[in-house]
This record gives structure tokens, sequence and C-alpha cells, in this order.
């Protein structure tokens, strides 16, 4: 059964990524229509979590901020089908990275390095950062079901050199590595939910106390890696910039869950700039009525 679905909806796929971008916007407008006009896709989700992320605005406010994510997350859709056949002067042309020099500089002392990000505006085409880095990059992945698009997806997230891990071999990967000596730039978004029963740590985000992801300050600190943030911004309508931050480079001077405060801190100052490019049809505040008693 899964080669069955694999054969009938990947060579639609792969021919739709063949398509010139400006056929691919027309096709993420019809989608967009169905999706927010017809089925009104998680449209209750995403208006609760504006409501809670900027109670200060008014009820239009957020209707526009929602009809724009709305916009921009078909256009993501058509975007990561563009993925398996885009070449690397198109994504050169179209996710240009602003300050690569601060990554490199890092590599070339011979660090090892954590490049902590959100889903912001295009995370996805950012497996072209092997292209602008003087380094093996590595990107954790969610290990799909069905094994025959497991390996096509995760073949073309790796074309351009990114080396992919499943989440559950990540720590694995970066031991051997480490003990192999081997230097790497580990991709670590961590701005989605932890389950609260695998949580150690919960703060407030966006004035809402909920859990946070630690695992690449854990990390950072275990095997003393510089840790830099990336943001990806929308300039305009397939065009993206993305910026690099230096976070620390000495991980074990700071204090347990410092550099997660840092971190949350830049990513919800981020989202403000361009609230309509996050992904807001996750449920990022589901568990703020868990709140352990300690962090209250």
């Amino acid at each position: 059964m899964q080669f069955l679905v694999f054969a009938l909806t990947y060579p639609l796929i792969w021919i739709m990524s063949r398509l010139p971008m400006r056929i691919l916007y027309i096709k993420s407008d019809f989608f967009f229509f169905l999706i927010y006009h017809v089925f009104g896709y998680r449209k209750k989700v995403v208006l609760d979590n504006l409501k809670l992320a900027f109670p200060e605005k008014t009820d239009e406010e957020r209707k526009v901020i929602s009809k724009k994510f709305f916009k921009h997350f078909t256009d993501l859709i058509m975007e990561s089908v563009k993925a398996f056949s885009i070449s690397e002067k198109q994504i050169l042309k179209r996710y240009k990275y602003k300050n690569p020099e601060l990554v490199n500089k890092f590599a070339k002392e011979g660090k090892s390095i954590a490049l902590v990000g959100a889903h912001q505006a295009n995370w996805e085409w950012s497996f072209s950062l092997s292209l602008i880095l003087n380094i093996d990059v590595y990107g954790a992945y969610t290990k799909l079901n069905n094994k025959y698009f497991e390996k096509t997806i995760r073949k073309s997230r790796e074309k351009f050199g990114v080396i992919g891990y499943k989440t559950s071999d990540t720590v694995r990967g970066m031991q051997k590595n480490f003990s192999e000596k081997k230097q790497g730039a580990y991709i670590l978004l961590s701005d989605q939910s932890p389950q609260p029963h695998k949580t150690f740590y919960w703060r407030n985000f966006f004035n809402i106390k909920v859990p946070v992801h630690t695992g690449a300050e854990m990390l950072s600190k275990k095997f003393d890696l510089v840790v830099i943030n990336y943001v990806s911004r929308k300039v305009k309508r397939g065009y993206y910039e993305t910026e690099f931050q230096l976070i620390t480079d000495s991980p074990k001077e700071f204090d347990n869950y410092k550099i997660t405060d840092i971190y949350t801190d830049i990513t919800e100052a981020n989202i403000k700039q361009q609230p309509e490019f996050y992904l807001w049809s996750h449920k990022r505040f589901k568990h703020r009525d868990k709140v352990p008693k300690e962090f209250l």
C-alpha cells in the first residue's frame, strides 16, 4: 500500500515541481481559496493563537494577519514542492544569506556550531545552507511513515550537501562526529511545543507561560557549540533573506536556561517584525493551563 500511494502521488509532485514559480503561485492562489474560504482549515487555531499573542490588536487586525498567513502558507507548500527540482542558481537567487561570514569565521577556527532557528518565513529552503557555509551542515528531520517518501524527501533535502539525521538519531550522530573529531553545523529549530512530561523548563512566550525546548542549549553545552540564531525574512513573494546572529561562542559560561531565554526572546522579536509569516497553525499555547507550580 505504501508503494502504491507513493507511485500514484510522487510523479504528480515531481511534474508540479518542474513548473515555473509563476505557475506554482497561481496554483497557490487556488489552494488558498480552498483552504481559507471553502474548508476553513485551522482558521480558528490561527485566530486563537493570534488573540493570545497579540491581545492589544483588534479583531480586524488579527483577521488581516490570519489571511496573510494563509496566503503565505499555501505559497510555502508550493515552494516546498519546488524544492524537489530547484537548481542551485535558482535557490541562491531566491534565498539569500545576509552575513554567512559570521558562521564561516567560527568554522575557520575549527568550531562546531548550533544553528538555532524557528518556523518563520521559509525554513524549508534552508537546506541550501551548505552552499554558503564552509562546514558540514546537519539537519534533523521527522521520520515519515511511508518509507518510499522518506527516502525520496531525504534525498531531495540533501541534494545541496546537507546531511539528514532522524530526530531520534541526532544526539547519537553528534556524539559520533565529536568522537571522530568531525566539525559540523547543526540545524536545530526549537520554537514548537514539547510535551509537558518531557519538559525541563517553562517560560513566557508572548507573555504566556509555555513549555520550551531546551535541547539546543543542552547540546551546545555538552559539545561546546557556538550558538548562532538564523532567521528568514520574506522580502517579497518567492524571495527571502536570511540573517545570522551570534548568541554565544562560550555556552558553558551561561547559567542553565539563559541561552534558551535569549533564543526565545530573539524569536519573539523576529515574529513581531513579520507576524503573518510565522507558523500560527500549530498549537503553540496548548499547554498553557498545565504549568507546574515551580514555574508559576
